[in-house]
């Protein structure tokens, strides 16, 4: 199983995005750490697996073939006040949501149902359908 945290799994056009919602939120006194970027399809399906058939809390509705992670376009962050990851201060989710929605990028924060404050992604107005025809964004 492979996923990862590197910035350099992303494709090259979110990696330029990620790289500057990282610099744009430490400008305005924000840390970010970015917590996920790429995901292979066993690596989805274990998470997703997580509070179905194993222990844990859900924390996604995508099996492998339907996240954007798989396709190497979303990444996931958390912001860190005093050297401490946080989780729970909306309005720092929300501020940090703003950040990235300034360059181009999805915030999970925003959908409908199942939010996912610390998601962000570029699909370039691919669908997953798409991207698993092997569509790419530009």
């Amino acid at each position: 199983m492979t996923a990862s945290r590197k910035v350099s799994d992303l494709l090259p056009v979110v990696a330029k995005r990620c790289l500057a919602f990282v610099a744009k939120a430490q400008a305005e006194g924000i840390e970010v750490i970015i917590t996920s970027t790429y995901r292979d399809f066993a690596s989805q399906n274990a998470l997703y697996a997580q509070g179905r058939t194993r222990p844990g809390k859900v924390v996604t509705r995508a099996r492998g073939g339907q996240s954007y992670h798989n396709f190497r376009v979303a990444f996931d962050f958390v912001p860190v006040v005093h050297g401490k990851a946080v989780w729970t201060d909306l309005a720092l989710f929300r501020r940090c949501g703003e950040i990235g929605e300034s360059l181009g990028l999805e915030w999970g924060g925003r959908w409908q149902g199942m939010r996912d404050r610390p998601h962000m992604q570029y699909t370039g107005g691919l669908s997953l359908a798409e991207m698993r025809a092997g569509g790419v964004p530009k």
